[in-house]
């Protein structure tokens, strides 16, 4: 039984921002947050009636093999308590905005538990979380800008993650992450991302990071992108469980 844990950063289904998670964040930065959260949160739940996050979780919770808890930043300790990270085998880790509200003793824990064996798979903008980057030992930095046309082109098809994904998968819009990545020279490349614009992005292995937006806007999208995603991250599950290493990985 692999021990999966979901975490999300939940702000955005929130619809508001707690007082303690302001803290060291710009005024301004609030206020765009405060205006923009419940906006974010009437759009997840007119898409995901279960929650961005819930809905992964429950269809990760259909394995048999799994063993799936979902929390959220929004619960004690952060969501991430001693014991259930003692007790977690793979960590999905969803993060946008909020960085900076997740302490550094928090992250430092993650750490330790990447490098003693735990599976670690950053969604979205985790790219800049503190696991993530003390990690990395990088700032995780990338190219950025709204939305726009993105291929995603399957590399290595006969590596377990893409295991039953298409040879592309092609969103209509979704937020550009390209490259240059500041990270570590990546060991395998298994997909890589084609923008309307003609950035690239490459989909690396070992610690996996997969780009998953907020939204799918038609549905379908819905009825195929997302079913390749999750099926995606129920593979990434198996593989970093099967072959993480991560003991001699710095910290900076």
């Amino acid at each position: 039984m692999i021990r999966v844990t979901v975490w999300y950063e939940y702000a955005q289904e929130s619809g508001t921002l707690k007082e303690e998670f302001a803290e060291g964040i710009p005024q301004e930065i609030v206020e765009k947050f405060s205006s923009w959260l419940p906006q974010a949160a009437e759009r997840i739940r007119s898409q995901y009636p279960d929650g961005l996050m819930g809905t992964l979780a429950g269809y990760l919770k259909k394995n048999p093999d799994f063993q799936v808890t979902y929390v959220n930043m929004y619960m004690p300790e952060f969501g991430l308590p001693d014991e259930l990270l003692d007790n977690t085998d793979v960590l999905i880790y969803w993060a946008h905005v909020m960085h900076q509200a997740i302490p550094d003793s928090l992250a430092f824990k993650i750490v330790k538990r990447v490098q003693a064996g735990m599976g670690f798979i950053p969604l979205h903008s985790a790219h800049q979380s503190k696991p993530f980057t003390y990690l990395m030992g990088t700032s995780g930095s990338l190219s950025w800008r709204e939305g726009d046309f993105c291929r995603i082109w399957t590399v290595a098809p006969a590596h377990p993650i893409a295991r039953g994904i298409p040879e592309a998968v092609e969103l209509c819009e979704e937020e550009m992450y390209g490259e240059p990545f500041d990270i570590p020279t990546p060991e395998e490349t298994i997909f890589i991302s084609w923008y309307g614009g003609g950035e690239v992005f490459l989909g690396i292995g070992e610690v996996f990071l997969a780009d998953v937006g907020l939204f799918l806007e038609s549905e379908d999208e819905a009825g195929g992108v997302f079913v390749d995603f999750v099926d995606l991250a129920a593979d990434a599950v198996v593989v970093v469980v099967q072959e993480g290493d991560f003991h001699d990985l710095p910290i900076f």
